[in-house]
């Protein structure tokens, strides 16, 4: 499991544009004071669950780079040597955040891996590729913001198997907004996210499988929740049916208010990427 989790301070958060359904409505309404003691609390929780923190500084003109689950994919090979695969933004407004996240994996040692802008459109890192704990397995969502071809050069570079889950919800635009693997056995998904196939292929490797409903889902992304150990979990506040279907499933729960960060189609999960 990793052990480092990298945040990106919101000194320049905001909704300058609309890329996803989540930011109608909401250019100009952030309200940064409340954002800033948001995104603490979400560090806190994050520091109580013994994850190590790394925190840099935002960068003006990029508003979502405080999303930092999506500029890249770290992985850990079975001799402990850190990789990552650097994101190709699927909107121009994110682009240039990716260069800003590479330079701490150089600092972090990281061999550092680029796709190929010819043959690849798009690939939003964690925000769409999810490693299945306790497995050498990548669960990879396709169809907004990543495109198929990018998980077969995650393929064919680390020579691991990807599950491809087609996205069919525009609200959910990233496999995170909609799944969140919470240990080897048990996850926690919006079902209407995801085709039958997509379906039958999660109810297959995991024996656990809690389902949000549509309001938490939508309203309060239940489902971009993080469980960065196994048993303890970090949710948005509010989340009544999710978080009593996550405590019967015995998972200890952390509610935590991302309201500033809603607005911009982002929660827990979104602004932290997890490493080594």
């Amino acid at each position: 499991m990793p052990k480092k989790a990298l945040m990106v301070k919101p000194d320049h958060f905001s909704v300058d544009y609309v890329i996803n359904p989540h930011m109608e409505g909401n250019i100009g309404k952030v309200n940064k004071q409340m954002a800033l003691k948001q995104w603490e609390a979400v560090r806190d929780a994050f520091s109580g669950t013994g994850l190590e923190m790394h925190v840099l500084d935002g960068v003006d003109g990029l508003p979502d780079m405080v999303f930092c689950a999506n500029q890249s994919l770290p992985y850990i090979n079975e001799d402990g040597d850190k990789e990552v695969v650097m994101s190709i933004m699927h909107s121009e407004h994110r682009k240039l955040e990716v260069a800003h996240i590479e330079n701490w994996y150089v600092e972090q040692g990281y061999e550092i891996h680029h796709l190929n802008y010819k043959t690849i459109s798009d690939f939003e890192g964690m925000g769409d590729a999810l490693w299945h704990p306790g497995k050498r397995l990548l669960w990879g969502g396709y169809g907004f913001r990543s495109s198929l071809e990018a998980y077969e050069f995650i393929t064919d570079t680390w020579k691991i198997p990807v599950i491809a889950l087609k996205l069919s919800h525009p609200e959910f635009y990233h496999l995170d907004t909609c799944m969140c693997i919470l240990n080897q056995d048990s996850v926690l998904i919006y079902p209407g996210a995801f085709t039958r196939k997509g379906l039958d292929l999660i109810h297959e490797l995991f024996t656990n499988v809690i389902e949000s409903d549509t309001y938490e889902a939508e309203k309060l992304f239940s489902c971009n929740a993080t469980c960065p150990n196994g048993k303890d979990v970090i949710i948005q506040r509010g989340c009544t049916d999710t978080v009593k279907k996550l405590k019967d499933a015995g998972f200890n729960v952390t509610e935590v208010d991302t309201e500033e960060f809603l607005k911009s189609g982002g929660s827990v999960f979104c602004m932290k990427m997890l490493a080594w």
